[in-house]
């Protein structure tokens, strides 16, 4: 959304660019456009701030305008498993945009999951009240809303059989197929805990894959 100022400069107000994602499957009449506006905040955090912690309650959800943050689990003996990474950039997917522990911001219930920033980051921040309020009160939100939960649905749905069905060496193929702009984004070390897999494995598992690529191009 644009707003006009006396001196003819253009703004974007501080939701513009959810609007503008929710615009991509929706069409937004001004009374949805001013009440999403006025039951949101535009955040501003540092890198390395805790959004979620395990065990607590998950208040609030976070639209990524700017920046890297991370949800990760966290097992008995301490290893940690990332579960997605959260930014905005042109292609991103609906589970990069979104910064939640969806089943504990609706259930109310302690999260399993822990977020965290990588960067400076600028979100969209939507607590649980404000959520329901806008559902309430805006059936196309409500549309909306559905409609995201569906494709939330079938991503993380796609998330799991990946880590449980596929070996080390086909979820590493399926994130060079799929999600291969994440290597210039984040660490090695990232890249493994979101595979599942040990640092020592990744690599590995990457010059085993250079090898069979090399030895095509050379039998053509």
């Amino acid at each position: 959304m644009i707003k006009y100022t006396g001196s003819n400069i253009i703004e974007q107000t501080p939701c513009s660019q959810f609007l503008d994602y929710m615009s991509q499957d929706v069409e937004l009449d001004e009374e949805t456009r001013s009440l999403v506006a006025a039951n949101c905040h535009l955040v501003k955090l540092a890198k390395g701030k805790r959004l979620l912690t395990t065990g607590n309650v998950c208040e609030f959800v976070y639209f990524m305008v700017s920046g890297e943050c991370i949800s990760y689990f966290s097992d008995f003996k301490g290893k940690a498993t990332t579960w997605f990474f959260h930014f905005n950039k042109p292609g991103s997917k609906v589970k990069n945009l979104f910064a939640v522990d969806y089943k504990s911001f609706l259930l109310k219930e302690p999260a399993t999951l822990s977020i965290e920033t990588l960067s400076p980051v600028t979100a969209i921040r939507f607590s649980w009240s404000e959520i329901r309020y806008l559902i309430e009160k805006s059936r196309t939100f409500e549309r909306w809303k559905r409609m995201h939960n569906e494709k939330t649905f079938i991503q993380t749905f796609d998330r799991i059989s990946t880590l449980l069905t596929l070996s080390a060496s086909e979820r590493y193929e399926k994130f060079l197929k799929e999600e291969s702009c994440l290597l210039n984004m984040f660490s090695h070390y990232l890249i493994a805990t979101y595979l599942d897999i040990t640092p020592q494995s990744l690599s590995r598992i990457r010059k085993n894959c250079q090898g069979i690529k090399g030895k095509a191009v050379d039998n053509k």
